[in-house]
């Protein structure tokens, strides 16, 4: 099943690309954390595929939301049945062009700070939104990482109130990468 989505992916995201051009992962790191005055609630997900088309400045990601890892197990059912409803939306997406592109230099080491435009789609809902981030390129080796907000009214996610105090209305997002090239098998 994560193979068909990851296929999908990349044909949107390909169609017209030059091989060299592409670069893909099937363990980014994303992280989310919730700050409140009861508790503070983290997890992370190392099995995110993204996708990065250089040649058309574009970026796509697809997360298994049952993928994400708490400290307490309890904490991961009540997000997965209760906040996220995991079986009836069970990927969060995105899809995005890299908006100033032409500070980008694959070919040249370094630290490049972007901003990437494109559709949120987590709990069913999309939104569009515009990420900061920072392409790093060492030896050929190309890596990103971003850190955004997500506000949880934004994408229908309600939290019981009975817990409200437990978790933040905004929650910190952490996204890490680290591309290979696309090799077509």
């Amino acid at each position: 099943m994560k193979q068909i989505f990851i296929s999908l992916l990349i044909a949107s995201l390909f169609s017209t690309s030059v091989k060299a051009q592409m670069y893909i992962t099937r363990n980014a790191k994303v992280t989310f954390f919730s700050k409140s005055a009861m508790e503070n609630i983290e997890a992370a997900n190392n099995e995110a595929t993204s996708v990065f088309n250089a040649a058309k400045n574009e970026f796509g990601f697809v997360v298994l939301v049952k993928s994400f890892k708490f400290k307490k197990a309890q904490m991961e059912e009540h997000f997965n049945e209760n906040y996220m409803e995991s079986n009836k939306y069970p990927k969060a997406f995105f899809k995005g062009l890299i908006v100033d592109a032409s500070k980008l230099k694959l070919t040249i080491d370094g630290s490049y700070p972007v901003s990437v435009k494109g559709d949120l789609t987590v709990h069913g809902v999309a939104r569009s939104v515009e990420v900061p981030g920072t392409i790093f390129v060492s030896n050929g080796i190309v890596s990103m990482s971003a850190k955004f907000n997500v506000n949880l009214k934004d994408y229908n996610i309600k939290i019981p109130s009975t817990v409200i105090n437990n978790v933040a209305e905004v929650i910190d997002i952490t996204v890490n990468a680290k591309y290979e090239p696309y090799k077509k098998s």
